[in-house]
């Protein structure tokens, strides 16, 4: 398939290419925000450059719901919607600028590796985490500031309110447990450093599932936007438009319930198999910790206690954990907190009675 039918097939348009002076502005603005977010990553600011100085850029007609920017890997080129400012092509560049460095192709110029995500000859897998971090990466670059936001009924704070927003949210759970540098390094270079840290971290069988997860979400809201844009077609609504959004409300209950799947996956597979590792009372500490700031990263819903249940279950194991560490590691622990409560104990009743307090605020509204 040529490149100009891919495109068609993808309803970009090619309206005019960008002159050489636009396309080495934005390489250069692009390789600095990249060098100085990501000094460490093996990249130099000139090399990032040069890289992206060859690049070919185009500004085309776009499909409604599309990215706003476009990176096809065959010709190295990148598609900008016509709409876009000229003063604004850098902002949007980032993203693919990115792509453009993680590619990996073998002697015959097919697409291997891309980041995160894997190419063969029948399939592509990892594709949504591939994107999401590679999301996050450019809001990190840009500077773009948290916002709250909610999508599908899930509500969640957010640096990419606009771009794959449910996948960078499970994403930036996993940084955020396994650390950003091994996500984002791991990302640039096309590497498995991360996906070595998920397995001894969590499983294989739980990257799997969440490799599957995202990119099950991302094809479902690629099949949403495809049915907007059916139902713009149209005139007048009829049968066949209803039937469209019944579908469309389909997906969107399927999003939700495989992001809350996996995002109780993600906290019960890391979380159980850290508490195992769990030797000394600093370790506990950590462990709490950690616990407890995940909610800052957390997807919600009404109705949604998993994280609640989890946490409050868990509070309880941590300090019978605690009592056995502090007495030798032997179960006389439990006879000595019955008689004093350790300070430990004190904090996980604080904690405990503020999730209670905040259960019986929400039962009130």
């Amino acid at each position: 398939m040529s490149i100009e039918t891919e495109l068609k097939k993808n309803g970009i348009e090619v309206i005019k290419e960008l002159d050489s002076y636009t396309i080495d502005q934005i390489a250069q603005k692009v390789a600095n925000r990249l060098y100085q977010t990501f000094p460490n990553y093996g990249f130099s600011e000139e090399e990032i450059y040069s890289k992206l100085s060859n690049l070919n850029m185009y500004k085309a007609k776009m499909p409604e719901g599309m990215s706003e920017a476009n990176y096809f890997y065959k010709n190295s080129s990148i598609y900008f919607n016509i709409n876009i400012p000229n003063e604004d092509l850098e902002e949007f560049a980032v993203h693919e600028c990115i792509h453009h460095l993680q590619e990996v192709k073998d002697k015959k110029n097919n697409l291997v590796k891309m980041g995160l995500s894997n190419y063969s000859d029948s399939d592509v897998y990892g594709l949504g985490l591939n994107e999401a971090a590679v999301q996050l990466m450019a809001c990190k670059a840009i500077g773009i500031q948290k916002d709250f936001v909610k999508y599908f009924d899930i509500n969640f704070e957010s640096i990419s309110p606009s771009y794959y927003p449910l996948e960078c949210c499970l994403v930036n759970q996993l940084a955020y447990l396994l650390g950003e540098d091994v996500l984002f390094e791991s990302t640039l270079n096309s590497n498995n450093n991360f996906k070595e840290k998920f397995i001894s971290e969590m499983s294989i069988k739980t990257y799997i599932c969440l490799q599957n997860a995202l990119d099950s979400i991302l094809e479902a809201e690629e099949n949403i936007i495809k049915l907007n844009n059916k139902i713009l077609e149209f005139d007048d609504r009829n049968k066949r438009c209803e039937n469209m959004s019944e579908k469309i409300n389909e997906i969107k209950s399927e999003i939700l319930l495989t992001f809350l799947k996996t995002q109780n996956q993600i906290i019960s597979s890391y979380f159980n198999s850290s508490f195992k590792k769990i030797k000394t009372l600093e370790d506990v500490e950590k462990y709490r910790r950690k616990l407890y700031n995940f909610k800052d990263y957390l997807g919600s819903t009404d109705g949604y206690t998993f994280y609640h249940n989890y946490y409050v279950e868990q509070m309880a194991a941590l300090e019978h954990k605690y009592n056995i560490l502090e007495n030798g590691g032997t179960e006389t622990a439990l006879q000595v907190s019955n008689k004093k409560q350790n300070w430990f104990t004190l904090i996980i009743n604080k904690i405990k009675s503020l999730f209670e307090k905040k259960e019986v605020i929400k039962e009130s509204k």
